[in-house]
């Protein structure tokens, strides 16, 4: 009965727990997500061979408290571990999640980076995966294929759609080139909380799960393995790892739904124009002018 109920009560809270945002909320959320984009470029600037995770951290925790903002991450809660810094840095096999430590950049390590703030009571949270030095063709062809794999999920997310045509559009990319499309962590409604519903999972059926409606404010974030999609957790309670140790590409936007015309409020502009992108964006035609 207990389990029963659980699933029932899990299902009403699905009805009616997402939290359709004002034009004020989201330039609210535009905000938020402007300063993520300019603390992420103001990390790029150290991504060098040598620098530690720990120096990048503390370049982002600077950064965006000397723009009246806190970090989002640090301290946020997970079961019984709260997530001690400003950044998610995960190298090679660590797809999401990863604890900045003294670990010295190499080159040809690839370096997901996942940051988060709040501003003025609203989230931001975006994510790029960098390349440090010179990175392999199999490294490059990941990246690139997540990245379009983004924005494959974001030409779905309009209007009248449904969350199971982001999820298609992404699996059905990664999966025809032989990628591992990570089951155990998904995208997620973002607000005035981190993370709000509705979850906006990798992987899925088109025309089911919930129907996108007018002032939906949600991330899409691929996380992509280059090996199968099965992965591990850290005995620190937060790194995630592929468990068979190949490589992993994470990339995120945020996006809210419009009437007309889906707006993706974060930008990778900022990064790519103070870095080489790990990828070739003349050979990529398919990114939206959105």
């Amino acid at each position: 009965m207990q389990q029963w109920l659980s699933r029932f009560w899990n299902r009403v809270r699905g009805l009616f727990m997402v939290h359709l945002k004002s034009q004020r909320e989201i330039d609210r959320l535009r905000e938020s997500a402007d300063l993520v984009g300019r603390t992420l470029a103001e990390v790029a600037r150290h991504i060098d061979v040598g620098v530690t995770l720990t120096e990048l951290d503390a370049v982002a925790e600077e950064f965006i408290r000397t723009h009246d903002a806190e970090p989002a991450f640090k301290g946020y809660q997970a079961g019984r571990k709260e997530f001690p810094n400003t950044l998610c840095t995960s190298v090679n096999d660590a797809v999401v999640h990863g604890i900045p430590d003294d670990y010295a950049l190499q080159g040809g390590d690839l370096l997901s980076i996942d940051c988060g703030v709040k501003l003025n009571g609203y989230y931001g949270d975006y994510g790029y995966t960098f390349g440090v030095g010179t990175i392999s063709e199999e490294d490059a062809a990941l990246c690139r294929t997540t990245y379009e794999a983004l924005w494959k999920g974001i030409e779905q997310a309009d209007e009248g759609n449904r969350v199971g045509d982001i999820s298609h559009a992404v699996q059905s990319h990664c999966e025809a080139q032989g990628y591992g499309v990570v089951r155990e962590l998904v995208g997620h409604g973002i607000g005035q909380s981190l993370h709000e519903d509705p979850q906006v999972p990798n992987f899925g059926a088109p025309g089911e799960g919930r129907r996108l409606k007018r002032g939906l404010s949600i991330c899409i974030e691929p996380m992509i393995n280059q090996g199968a999609a099965d992965v591990t957790t850290d005995s620190d309670g937060w790194t995630i790892r592929t468990a068979d140790g190949y490589p992993a590409a994470h990339y995120e936007h945020m996006v809210v739904v419009h009437d007309e015309e889906t707006e993706v409020i974060s930008t990778f502009d900022h990064i790519e124009d103070e870095i080489q992108p790990p990828y070739d964006i003349d050979a990529f035609q398919g990114t939206p002018t959105r």
